[in-house]
């Protein structure tokens, strides 16, 4: 009789991802530095709001936070209805989140990180240096994601097999998550002075912005052949960063400032990665170039104006 086969202490998809690392050294190598900074920059935040040296201004923060996540979600309920729309129109509306997330990473992250990193530093180019360091660690992070994402030749992946655009809607997903993380920062940043007339403005621009992003997100994900309440939990879980991200803000405007700074570069490299790598091809493949460019422009516009005149 064969003798039977002991059965393996490490889960499958534990022992996938380090033979995958092994493959892909520097893919690994650079995920685990970005994945590191933003363990980090929580942590010491995190630190801060325990020790009691937070802004008494934390729960008005947190509050904001939780108003990102619930439009979030909200935006995201029109896809439990929407079981299928034209590609033209699909490839539309992608080009619109492209825009959103294009002027996102101008006016709400880059442009503040700027401004925060040379207020810190005492200088602009240095401030520049800090916020582009995070841009790089947002790239490094999409980088490793991007290999160690469910890609279209993979059986197992989430999507199952037959959704090509799996790996490509995976990183939509996590970069539209992990920019929430710094507009939370920023909503709790604002509350942290104090000065609500500074707090309010400002979530209400973040909140407003995050009801066609969790749209888009839903819309993506159904589109990979998500189930549609599926795609809409997890459309909705992608704000939660936002009343986390809150909390660390509080905790930055008493801890390690130039947290900040970095944090906001980190999630700017990262969509605009993912914009250039992802996003825009993907709305040029079916011949719908225009709609979609047009589409780009609308929602460039529609974010610079929801960033810079409530903010």
């Amino acid at each position: 009789m064969e003798a039977t086969r002991p059965a393996s202490l490490v889960p499958d998809w534990i022992s996938t991802l380090a033979g995958h690392a092994r493959q892909h050294p520097l893919a690994a190598l650079g995920l685990g530095l970005s994945l590191l900074a933003v363990l980090l920059l929580l942590a010491q935040s995190l630190f801060q709001v325990a020790r009691g040296e937070a802004s008494p201004m934390l729960r008005h923060a947190l509050l904001g936070g939780l108003a990102g996540f619930a439009t979030t979600t909200l935006g995201a309920l029109p896809a439990l209805f929407l079981r299928g729309i034209p590609q033209k129109l699909e490839d539309s509306l992608l080009g619109l989140a492209a825009g959103m997330m294009l002027a996102a990473s101008a006016f709400s992250l880059l442009l503040p990180g700027l401004e925060a990193g040379g207020e810190i530093l005492g200088s602009k180019p240095l401030g520049a240096a800090v916020v582009v360091l995070g841009m790089g660690l947002g790239v490094l992070l999409m980088l490793g994601l991007d290999e160690f994402t469910p890609h279209e030749h993979d059986k197992t992946g989430p999507c199952g097999p037959g959704h090509e655009r799996c790996g490509r809607v995976w990183l939509f997903v996590f970069a539209i998550a992990l920019h929430n993380l710094p507009e939370g920062m920023a909503i709790g940043v604002s509350f942290a002075g104090g000065d609500l007339g500074v707090g309010i403005p400002l979530t209400t621009a973040i909140a407003l912005q995050d009801i066609p992003e969790g749209l888009a997100v839903a819309l993506a994900l159904r589109g990979a052949g998500f189930p549609a309440l599926k795609a809409v939990a997890v459309a909705g879980l992608s704000g939660l960063l936002e009343p986390i991200g809150a909390l660390l803000g509080v905790g930055l405007s008493s801890g390690m400032a130039l947290a900040y700074p970095l944090g906001l570069g980190l999630a700017a490299g990262a969509m605009i990665f993912v914009v250039s790598h992802e996003v825009i091809p993907e709305t040029h493949r079916n011949g719908h170039q225009t709609p979609a460019t047009l589409g780009l422009m609308a929602g460039f516009a529609l974010m610079m104006v929801l960033d810079t005149s409530q903010g």
